[in-house]
């Protein structure tokens, strides 16, 4: 199979003229291309905060503002009892010594299972420009949290809110690949809303394959 493919590969650059030479020039264009890292405008930066919000709430999320960490436990639990929502949650390590139980909630600290049905985490930016969550894997961030339970509340930082993709992935390189955090995380995931689908008829439903609710609570 790989002389096939290669025999293919190998006519499709003859006809196309390609040398040594000129494998290299391509190269250096393509290479060139992706160190540049260009991107398209970009939401200015004292609206960064509003507009994240507001494509947030387009994919479905509900968000809440709080002016510091500490007041996260106390929004948590209006916004679980205004769901009729259970008050046992499964935190992220990093989150676990906020006073959860002064709210009224039980919280334990690690990673979700099949009975926790509210998961709470961090995450390590928030895309302004789609809404959007980056979620970094890890012993202290564990990924089953915002997949596993039907709810996933999330604390964004307002600092960790960024114009877009391109720059979440510019401060990933510079934190994971200078060997910080740990260095690269196993998985990085995005969260847009609640999962959904729309396979069959079109018709979206929620929960699809993860939590059918996204809640967001920005701090700062």
């Amino acid at each position: 199979m790989s002389g096939t493919r290669d025999d293919i590969l190998g006519r499709l650059r003859r006809q196309l003229g390609r040398t040594e030479a000129t494998r290299a020039e391509a190269q250096a264009r393509v290479e060139a291309v992706i160190a540049a890292r260009q991107c398209g405008p970009r939401a200015s930066a004292d609206a960064l905060i509003e507009r994240f919000i507001e494509r947030a709430r387009a994919m479905l999320s509900t968000v809440d503002r709080c002016v510091t960490e500490a007041d996260v436990p106390a929004h948590c639990a209006r916004w679980l009892a205004g769901q009729s929502l259970p008050t046992g949650l499964v935190v992220a390590p990093p989150l676990a010594h906020l006073d959860w139980s002064a709210a009224g909630l039980q919280a334990r600290a690690g990673a979700a299972d099949g009975d926790d049905r509210v998961g709470v985490t961090g995450c390590f930016r928030a895309i302004a420009e789609t809404g959007t969550l980056m979620l970094r894997s890890g012993v202290d961030m564990p990924p089953v949290n915002s997949l596993l339970p039907e709810t996933h509340i999330a604390v964004v930082p307002s600092g960790h809110i960024v114009a877009d993709m391109e720059a979440a992935w510019a401060d990933a390189r510079q934190e994971w690949g200078s060997g910080g955090a740990g260095g690269w995380p196993r998985a990085v995931n995005f969260v847009s809303g609640p999962s959904r689908t729309a396979d069959i008829e079109q018709v979206i439903v929620l929960g699809a394959h993860g939590p059918f609710r996204v809640h967001l609570l920005v701090v700062g």
